[in-house]
């Protein structure tokens, strides 16, 4: 029988009066990879905080190679041999990225400086065992998700863990370093050493775990050995048979009903298929001098999703901020209208205010439109209703508006910012990975807002993903972007395959 590593029994936790884990039980073994799933608000990130050292249970105890242990902090954690890859990242943002990866190991005989030499050599090793490559000498604020998170992975392998815990790492991953990730998971276990993962795709789950824990409410509901479940039996204990918690269906007149811009609604059906937005010629520079993007040409058409594929770097995200009007061009001819909804790919850094409370949160986004303002006053009211409404539509769970938006799950904060947007009926969307960190059944909300938005309101819709299946479900037209440069993609070769391959330069054969 393995050794168990961790033990974390009847953990209660509360947040104000949020109860966010209710006797919660924990139990990972040596050489095993154990999956945590749970829905948004279940639990999952609170309980691996406090094993983590992060935060401390109310009641319950952690015990760590068979005795008790008051983790008092990350660093008490990682001297047990614990280390914690965080759903929201940690990363400093003032320093490179190689004076990152270097935080935490001066206790190896560099006491009080960083030596950066003997790192990069180390990084540079498991770079390229990983697959996950990153610019070390860049500065930590000039990269976007995909790059923070690579790091954060690297920063947690670099200082050799007994027990790594990795909270959602793939969710701004391409899908092969997805798969080179989780083999050198799977070796780490093989040499004796656990891995507790978190993700909200079932299929990564159990193409990856040796056993599964899924959390309810706060609560553990079912601990299993992979043989033993399949999506059926997770999908059920991560919701309930009978829960009422699932996403409300989406209705015919959901969005006319909102009142919100809908005087424009009809308007906009009648101009469906004409273009909403235009790009000709657009150069854009990167803040190393770079060329970002590379005489971009793209035509958005009202009542059409346009899915745009990547691997992060490549200019996406320069793209988005172009299209979204909050980056100015070197070149090139730019038209898009005036109202422009922006989900972004960070909700924590350009998405929320985290000690603004729910509904301050949502007024960030309607304080210029003249229906909810009295002259200089906003009519604080009327912004409250409409935040009621979207928390309540999009099931964001909290203990009301005047919840502060930090003490949120990562995915209820992302449900808040993802509602927000699409309430506004923008006439032009962009949203750049709008279901990371969402669980399963508000991904597929989501999704289905996103085409109805489109095709229901004539909106246009440009969908920004690393998820490949993301863009193929969602898309009416898919491109890719490689080094700064926008390629369509033929349907007749719209697949996974085809799609993943393009995103990696190569050509595509045709007869």
């Amino acid at each position: 029988m393995t050794e168990v590593l961790a033990r974390l029994d009847g953990i209660i936790r509360h947040f104000g009066h949020v109860k966010a884990l209710d006797s919660a039980n924990l139990e990972i073994h040596s050489g095993e990879i154990h999956g945590i799933l749970g829905e948004n608000g279940a639990g999952k990130t609170t309980l691996l905080n406090i094993l983590g050292g992060i935060i401390h249970p109310d009641v319950g105890f952690v015990e760590v190679g068979g005795s008790r242990v008051r983790l008092q902090s990350a660093r008490a954690a990682w001297k047990m041999g614990i280390g914690l890859v965080h759903q929201h990242f940690t990363l400093v943002p003032g320093l490179s990225v190689l004076e990152n990866l270097a935080l935490g190991r001066r206790h190896r005989g560099h006491r009080w400086k960083l030596h950066l030499k003997e790192i990069r050599k180390e990084a540079s090793q498991l770079s390229e065992l990983t697959g996950l490559t990153v610019p070390f000498e860049a500065s930590i604020e000039e990269l976007g998700v995909g790059d923070r998170q690579r790091i954060e992975i690297l920063k947690a392998l670099l200082r050799d863990p007994q027990l790594l815990v990795l909270d959602e790492p793939t969710a701004v991953l391409a899908p092969a370093e997805i798969n080179q990730l989780f083999r050198l998971l799977r070796s780490l276990a093989e040499e004796g050493r656990a891995v507790v993962l978190v993700a909200h795709k079932l299929d990564e789950i159990l193409s990856i775990v040796d056993r599964v824990t899924v959390l309810r409410q706060g609560r553990t509901v079912m601990t299993a050995a992979r043989a033993d479940v399949d999506t059926a039996i997770l999908t059920d204990a991560m919701v309930g048979s009978s829960s009422g918690d699932g996403e409300a269906p989406a209705t015919p007149d959901s969005f006319s009903a909102l009142g919100q811009n809908s005087d424009g609604l009809a308007q906009n059906r009648e101009l469906s298929n004409r273009p909403v937005a235009r790009l000709k010629g657009i150069t854009v520079y990167s803040p190393q001098g770079g060329l970002a993007l590379q005489d971009v040409g793209l035509e958005v058409l009202r009542g059409e999703v346009i899915g745009v594929a990547g691997v992060e770097g490549n200019g996406q995200r320069e793209l988005a901020l172009v299209l979204s009007g909050r980056q100015e061009v070197a070149s090139g001819k730019l038209e898009i209208p005036e109202h422009v909804g922006f989900i972004p790919q960070d909700r924590t850094r350009e998405g929320l205010a985290a000690d603004f409370d729910l509904t301050e949160n949502v007024a960030l986004a309607l304080h210029r439109d003249p229906k909810f303002r009295l002259g200089p006053l906003l009519r604080w009211s009327l912004i409250e209703s409409h935040a009621t409404k979207i928390r309540s539509r999009f099931k964001v769970r909290s203990s009301g508006g005047r919840t502060l938006a930090r003490e949120l799950s990562g995915g209820n904060q992302q449900r808040l910012v993802v509602g927000r947007e699409l309430f506004q009926l923008p006439e032009l969307l962009i949203a750049e990975n709008p279901t990371r960190g969402l669980d399963f059944t508000a991904t597929a909300f989501v999704r289905e807002e996103l085409k109805r938005l489109a095709h229901d309101t004539a909106a246009g819709v440009v969908l920004i993903s690393t998820d490949l299946d993301e863009i193929l479900e969602v898309a009416d037209r898919v491109f890719v972007i490689l080094r700064g440069k926008l390629t369509p993609v033929p349907s007749v070769h719209d697949s996974r395959e085809t799609v993943g391959a393009m995103m990696l330069g190569s050509r595509l054969e045709t007869h």
